[in-house]
């Protein structure tokens, strides 16, 4: 009978308990053999009546793979012998890693960030890349918030590899399902786990972490896990965690190295590559995953301003004077507005637009001064297309960027400035790029 402060192998003192379930505990405990005495982890498996002996393959199992791996992010094999009792038990010893698992920090109604759920899947992404790539290939197949530790480095630990399948049992006549229901994928349960099936499970922690719901009491729509209406995610990342959970293999990522290199480049996962941008464009764009800042500067001096120039002279000056004597001559001096507005704003005029993952603001500006400014939900941003502006040049009407954000329309690109239709085209592809629309 384990109890606390039982003393095993003249080494390991027990604790406390920390799980129990179906032959199976888990125990906190100090090995004294050491000193100062280090904590560490004791999992028993029981020899009693709910034993099976596929239950003590897949313990061994773990022991045996946990002796052959070496990487940070996973618990440090220490021992393994066995306790006779009325039940004999077999014990497996484990580095402690402290912290709180993120199933404990879900239970705490602890809600995850963006970028908190990034750093999350890249950590566990880089411990897959190691654990795909060893020789024989280990598939963890039991990844879920329950084994993956927050430590106090505030470093994510993959744990519990009870459910492991290394490559030598992949190419055995017959199979164990394991995993837990709403995190492994349908070809676990049907006897064929390769690297993509770890990956799907990692799809849907997150989702998990993201919308505080387990996978499985999700809605499903042909087979697809749906928690978009649930989250307050980039499009990008949320088609990101799509392509982990598709139901097809063939559709998900092949391998961790192509998943993280797809979350590490910000890019949509359907994006078609580098967008070029148009020879001699003026237009300034600086893209990151945080922040999309496009600058349109000043057009400077052209044959159109130095008309300004003249029409300013000319119009401007004897006008403002005639006011002083007929103040009914001010009609005609804001009747020069229009071709103020024509020509010094195009000429003069800079526009820039900065988007984060909340916001996006959209200032026009004249000699360094904002004479207007636009703020939105970036979010809310569904589409982008090509608009027209109410102002027409020979009988057309000018062309804008305009972003459609539910019923509001957000426009520029028309007047002022005005944007050739090439770099209209390529920051329209560049905005749905970091949208990931």
């Amino acid at each position: 009978m384990l109890e606390e402060k039982t003393i095993l192998q003249n080494r390991y003192i027990l604790k406390q308990k920390l799980a129990q379930n179906a032959g199976r505990q888990t125990w906190l405990a100090e090995d004294i053999s050491i000193q100062p005495a280090e904590t560490v982890i004791l999992k028993f498996l029981s020899f009693g009546e709910q034993f099976q002996w596929q239950d003590l393959k897949l313990f061994e199992r773990e022991a045996d793979i946990l002796k052959q791996l070496s990487h940070p992010k996973i618990p440090k094999y220490r021992d393994y012998f066995s306790v006779e009792d009325k039940n004999n038990w077999f014990a497996l010893v484990q580095e402690y890693i402290p912290g709180e698992s993120l199933k404990q920090l879900i239970e705490k109604k602890q809600r995850f960030t963006e970028e908190e759920l990034r750093k999350i899947a890249a950590e566990v992404l880089e411990i897959l890349c190691y654990l795909h790539t060893l020789n024989p290939q280990v598939i963890h197949r039991d990844i879920k918030p329950s084994n993956l530790m927050l430590g106090g480095d505030k470093q994510v630990y993959l744990i519990d590899f009870g459910a492991v399948q290394d490559n030598a049992a992949a190419k055995g006549a017959t199979f164990t399902v394991v995993g837990t229901y709403g995190y492994a994928p349908l070809e676990q349960f049907g006897g064929r786990t390769v690297p993509a099936s770890d990956l799907y499970a990692l799809g849907a922690t997150l989702i998990h972490l993201a919308t505080g719901i387990i996978p499985a009491d999700l809605p499903q729509k042909q087979m697809r896990i749906q928690f978009q209406d649930r989250v307050n995610l980039s499009n990008n990342f949320m088609r990101w965690i799509e392509k982990l959970t598709e139901p097809d293999i063939e559709q998900r990522f092949s391998s961790a190295p192509q998943a993280l290199e797809a979350l590490n480049n910000r890019l949509a996962v359907n994006s078609s590559g580098e967008i070029s941008k148009p020879y001699g464009s003026r237009i300034k764009l600086d893209k990151s995953y945080n922040h999309l800042e496009i600058e349109v500067p000043r057009r400077g001096i052209t044959v159109e301003s130095i008309f300004l120039i003249l029409f300013c002279i000319f119009w401007f000056i004897p006008t403002s004077f005639a006011i002083l004597f007929n103040p009914t001559v001010i009609i005609f001096w804001i009747f020069g507005l229009m071709p103020f507005t024509m020509f010094f704003l195009p000429a003069f005029g800079h526009f820039s637009v900065d988007f984060n993952r909340v916001e996006f603001v959209m200032q026009w500006k004249l000699l360094g001064f904002t004479y207007r400014q636009k703020t939105g939900k970036t979010s809310a941003i569904d589409n982008i297309t090509v608009g027209k502006t109410s102002y027409k040049v020979n009988d057309q009407k000018l062309k804008m960027v305009s972003m459609e954000a539910g019923a509001i329309k957000f426009d520029f690109g028309g007047f002022s400035p005005k944007l050739a239709d090439a770099e209209r085209r390529w920051l329209i592809a560049e905005i749905k790029d970091w949208l990931g629309i």
